[in-house]
């Protein structure tokens, strides 16, 4: 099975450098026209030119491939729109969104200013809301779209210092989980990438010796298989240093307590019980959970 991208057309944001520029490229190797998104700013965020993503969007022309660079600030829909108004008026479509776009403003959460928590949620998760809202419903028109989203082992796991960085990353699963269920009917997948990678954003925090196998390319090719015509659905994909693994969410099976016993001291004599992982579950939706324990409370009474 040959993966190929051909009539597609894909928008990837901060796409000027790392991982973006990887996934960029691969997606304009296997046919994919490409929208290359990138705000050109420092690592903090701000700045604004074309230059990082115009030499990204040559680089694929160069090579025989249809590319534009944008500058649009994800952050603010006005500018997604035209993104995207961009990208349909020259191709018709758009096929793939990957939302890579993203910052670090790290801090211990009792040093961090509110205005660094605030600041990374805009560009990660309304950044994300706002490209996710401007492809929808072209999407669903066409019955078909693909959609990775960026999520990080900082807010699957946690990683000190990045307690806006965690709840960033982490709101990726949540909106995975909903959208994977509104876009079955008209074959829109939505899956979550989790990589490892030394790029712009990891300067000084990734060991030099380190850095080779880190590479963004060795991340792309799960990329380049969450948007295909082939890709699941509701899948959490970890990449780095070329090992694919894939994380879940389990719920233990459970303990019923009955009345007398349904009190804190209750809870805490039985924990180990409704800890033990040896009977877990993967639940395909909210109301999944909900008539587990309905029909465990029915079966104990």
């Amino acid at each position: 099975m040959t993966i190929r991208f051909d009539g597609r057309v894909a928008i990837v944001t901060g796409a000027g450098n790392g991982l973006g520029r990887s996934h960029a490229l691969g997606l304009a190797a296997r046919g994919a026209k490409v929208v290359v998104n990138d705000l050109g700013g420092a690592r903090d965020g701000n700045g604004g030119s074309l230059l990082a993503a115009e030499a990204v969007a040559k680089e694929i022309r160069d090579l025989g491939g249809e590319a534009i660079a944008n500058g649009a600030n994800v952050a603010v829909y006005e500018e997604v729109e035209a993104m995207f108004a961009q990208a349909k008026a020259a191709w018709g479509r758009v096929d793939i969104l990957i939302a890579n776009a993203g910052i670090l403003r790290d801090a211990s959460f009792s040093k961090m200013p509110l205005s660094d928590f605030w600041t990374v949620m805009d560009v990660h998760v309304k950044g994300t809301v706002n490209c996710l809202k401007a492809v929808w419903e072209t999407m669903r028109e066409q019955k078909y779209g693909r959609i990775i989203l960026t999520s990080s082992a900082s807010g699957i796991y946690g990683n000190f210092g990045q307690s806006n960085y965690g709840a960033a990353k982490a709101a990726m699963v949540g909106l995975m989980n909903v959208l994977h269920q509104e876009g079955q009917k008209v074959d829109i997948r939505v899956n979550v990438l989790a990589p490892t990678a030394a790029t712009r954003m990891t300067e000084g925090l990734i060991p030099p010796n380190v850095q080779p196998l880190l590479a963004p390319e060795t991340v792309t090719p799960g990329v380049l298989f969450l948007a295909s015509e082939q890709a699941p659905s509701k899948v959490i994909l970890g990449a780095g240093c070329g090992v694919f693994a894939r994380s879940y969410i389990y719920e233990t099976e459970g303990v019923y307590l009955p009345e007398e016993e349904r009190t804190p001291e209750g809870v805490a004599a039985h924990f180990e019980a409704i800890s033990d992982p040896s009977v877990q579950h993967v639940l395909e939706g909210a109301t999944q959970q909900t008539m587990r324990f309905v029909t465990k409370a029915s079966a104990a009474h």
